[in-house]
Parts: structure tokens; C-alpha cells; sequence
């Protein structure tokens, strides 16, 4: 069994982060671990707070996996602070890790930065140079390349700059933003569209989370990263296309609507 491993921060509702990540390997049939970098209360309607481990405890996590179970492909999501995102790096560094997918979690539905910008600066000199590809949302691509991204034609010329800039593919997601689901994907100086039909549901919580670590599953797998990619967006749609209506904000997505299973009955009436 191919194996992946995310480094992110916890949702204590379920939706995003680790819980999202963890439910969406396991649908996308690859064993699943973890690296928490962060404890988070939060749910459909908020975070309220925030708990970061320490770098040293960080580093320990990513040994124990390393050491013993190698993960095929390696998910990064929230990583806020520069000794986190050092840590991971000399890690992923230190172990050869491989198909590397990192979600940049810069800014939040709201527009509210999540992360500061001596973090930013480490982001892009110690951890996006080592990604196999990039999947940044409208308002973390414009972060990112430093330009405003209101047309598809701006969309092409950010992902240029910034896979140009940390050397590696980016996915540009647009569903966040823009009234589609078409992502675009620049690699070796080539760009390729994605085109999604867009599914009318509110509850959206923890789509990046998912996609890119879908994303990571089929690179385990072994899929090519445009297979990847479209494999992965896929899913997405399935989950967001299932309905599922919990919480009293923007909720979660059915990560398990593609699986059978006489475990999931419940009982006969």
C-alpha cells in the first residue's frame, strides 16, 4: 500500500487540516500519517484559537514517520511561523522526501492574513523551492507573486512568475475567487486549464485541505501530476457534490462518498 504522510494544523471540527487530509488519503487509497503543527478550536463558523508546537517537537514527528513508515508523497498545509517551516525543511531535506505538495495557507476565506511576513519570506526561500507543486487560492497567489489576479489572462502570467520564482509547478486554483471552478496549471514553462462545472454549495470548508492532499495521494500512487491533478479535482467535486449540510457555518464535505462499505450501515429499522 502506497503511503502519505500531511504536515498541517488540527480542526477540531473535522473539516480541514489534519482530520480533512487524513479522510481524504484514506478515500484516495493511500495509507495516511501525520505531523500536526498546530492545535486549532475551531469550527463552521471560526477559529478561536490557535496552539502551535514547537519546532524541536515538530522535527520529532516528522523522524518517528521518516524513520519508520516512508511516506510516497508528503501534503503541506498550515505552517505560520518561520521555525515551523525551517524545521519541515531541513526534514524534508534531511530524508529525500518526494512528491512534495504544498497548499499555501496564507489567507483565510474572510481575507484575513494567517500568516506573517517574515514567514512568508522563509516560506519562499527554505519550503516552496523543494515543492513538486504549489496550490495557492486567488488571494494567496496574488501574495505570492506580488501582482492583482482578477482575469484568467492574470492567472497565467502569476502562475508563470511564481513557478518561475520557487522553480516548481503551481496550481492555480480559481473556484475561490472567481465565479468557476476552472484551475490552471503552469509547469516547465507550459501552462494547462482545468475546467470544473461549479457546484452550487455553500459548505466549502476545507477544499484546499482536500484537493491537495488528493493531489498527493495519486502522486503516491504514481500518477503522473496532470492525472494527479485531475483525478484529485474529481474528488472534489464528488465530496461537494454529496450535500452533505452539518454545522452552522460553511461545513464540511462528505470525504467518504465514494466508499462502500458494510461497516458504514447503520441499523436495520
Amino acid at each position: 500500500m502506497k503511503t502519505a504522510l500531511t504536515i498541517a494544523g488540527s480542526d477540531s471540527s473535522g473539516g480541514a487540516g489534519i482530520q480533512a487530509d487524513i479522510k481524504t488519503m484514506t478515500a484516495n487509497g493511500v495509507f495516511a500519517m501525520s505531523a500536526v503543527t498546530a492545535l486549532t478550536a475551531q469550527n463552521t463558523t471560526g477559529v478561536t484559537g490557535i496552539m502551535e508546537v514547537s519546532p524541536e517537537f515538530l522535527k520529532q514527528q516528522l523522524d518517528c514517520v521518516f524513520t519508520d513508515i516512508r511516506p510516497d508523497a508528503v501534503k503541506i498545509g498550515m505552517v505560520s511561523s518561520p521555525g515551523l517551516i525551517e524545521a519541515i525543511a531541513d526534514k524534508l531535506e534531511e530524508y529525500h522526501a518526494e512528491n512534495i505538495v504544498v497548499d499555501p495557507v496564507m489567507v483565510a476565506t474572510s481575507g484575513a492574513r494567517l500568516i506573517s511576513e517574515d514567514a512568508v519570506e522563509t516560506l519562499k526561500k527554505r519550503l516552496l523551492p523543494m515543492a513538486d507543486v504549489l496550490t495557492p487560492n486567488i488571494p494567496e497567489t496574488e501574495v505570492l507573486s506580488g501582482m492583482q489576479v482578477r482575469t484568467p489572462e492574470d492567472m497565467e502570467r502569476a502562475a508563470a512568475r511564481i513557478g518561475e520564482a520557487c522553480r516548481c509547478a503551481v496550481l492555480v486554483k480559481g473556484g475561490h475567487q472567481h465565479n468557476d471552478a476552472n484551475d490552471l496549471l503552469y509547469r516547465d514553462g507550459e501552462l494547462k486549464w482545468f475546467y470544473g462545472k461549479r457546484i452550487d454549495n455553500p459548505n466549502t470548508h476545507g477544499t484546499g485541505c482536500t484537493l491537495s492532499s488528493a493531489i498527493a495521494s495519486n502522486l503516491a500512487k504514481g500518477f503522473c501530476l496532470e492525472e494527479a491533478v485531475e483525478r484529485a479535482k474529481a474528488y472534489l467535486s464528488g465530496a461537494l457534490a454529496a450535500m452533505l449540510d452539518l454545522g452552522k457555518g460553511s461545513g464540511p464535505m462528505a470525504h467518504g462518498f465514494d466508499i462502500r462499505s458494510r461497516y458504514m450501515e447503520g441499523p436495520e429499522r
